[in-house]
């Protein structure tokens, strides 16, 4: 696509990273969003080991933002062609107070939108999540989860976090519908994100391969999930800006269901004189833990459910042949040790 100037939110999380490398790699300006002006240093410190070009740093500018403050939105937006809505919040663990999880989240993503409106921008690609979709009973016959499917916000799944990107994602819509009807809006809805972080700043998607690395479980949950490598979901937002067939849709980003404990194996096997757990631990176990340990809270509502996600409107609409997601994983782990962070 034409080279544009591209807004992203959030811009030193584990996803918007690859965001901001592949979009500097096709020539195009970054204005990247940070909460603190610390970690302007840590992002481009991260990139800069990939980029095509090093001249490309000139093309990033850095600006403080806050999801929960209206300072600096408006004065962001200008001179943007697009914006990549990524910041939301993303614990290992369940919070205290659900609020502090879905707060930031649904302000966030409103405030990107009126910011982006106010100054005339319609085009939005916006972070949502597998866990917006799944969190519901399918038709009897239907066994794959696809774009038409929402979560239940009371359903027996549903966590803090399902929950805050439920309501961030519907919120958007809704707000679209009603504020900017001509914005042109889609959602990237990723499942589990594996694959090699640019720098030890990964949060929690990679924090599970770290987990798995360190053996501190002895035997693993029986969680079923779609998995999809970070690089796919980055390229996926990338794509959908310049593509007019993506607007006013969701779109799953997922190359195949894993469980825990199959992640587990193939770690195993790459590194075989590590502690890794392979064994599947029994549900009644995971539920009793579960009230000491509150990183597997999240986990209790799925364990044994074989959770399948259609990539079929990926393909169509954005050309994606996924990266094997078993590979990610593998890499994943290799970024680690070869980095010495486990």
């Amino acid at each position: 696509m034409p080279a544009k100037t591209v807004l992203v939110t959030g811009a030193t999380g584990y996803i918007a990273k690859h965001i901001v490398l592949q979009l500097l790699n096709e020539g195009h300006s970054v204005v990247a969003s940070l909460r603190n002006p610390d970690r302007e240093a840590e992002l481009r410190a991260a990139i800069a080991p990939h980029l095509n070009e090093a001249t490309s740093q000139s093309l990033l500018r850095c600006v403080l933002l806050d999801l929960l403050k209206d300072e600096g939105w408006n004065g962001a937006m200008q001179g943007v062609d697009a914006v990549i809505h990524t910041a939301s919040p993303f614990p290992l663990a369940s919070p205290k107070d659900e609020m502090d999880l879905i707060r930031p989240a649904v302000d966030g993503a409103l405030r990107a939108l009126r910011a982006a409106h106010a100054a005339g921008i319609t085009r939005v690609v916006l972070t949502s999540s597998l866990v917006a979709i799944y969190g519901s009973d399918l038709p009897e016959g239907k066994t794959v989860y696809d774009e038409n499917n929402w979560s239940d916000l009371n359903h027996p799944t549903a966590t803090a976090y399902s929950r805050s990107k439920t309501m961030a994602e519907r919120a958007a819509w809704q707000w679209r519908s009603g504020n900017a009807p001509d914005m042109k809006l889609t959602t990237i809805n990723p499942g589990l994100v594996l694959g090699p972080p640019l720098d030890r700043h990964y949060g929690s998607s990679a924090g599970l391969m770290e987990r798995l690395l360190k053996g501190k479980d002895p035997m693993l949950p029986d969680v079923r999930i779609p998995c999809v490598d970070v690089r796919d979901v980055a390229r996926m937002h990338i794509r959908a800006i310049d593509r007019p067939e993506t607007y006013g849709k969701r779109i799953i980003a997922s190359d195949r269901t894993l469980s825990l404990p199959e992640l587990g194996q193939l770690v195993k096997d790459a590194y075989p004189d590590r502690k890794i757990p392979i064994r599947t631990a029994p549900n009644l176990m995971i539920r009793i833990l579960s009230l000491f340990d509150s990183t597997l809270k999240p986990v209790v509502p799925i364990l044994g459910v074989q959770i399948e996600a259609s990539n079929a409107l990926a393909r169509s609409l954005l050309d994606m042949k996924f990266i094997d997601a078993r590979d990610s994983a593998v890499e994943t782990a290799a970024y680690l040790v070869d980095n010495r962070l486990v």
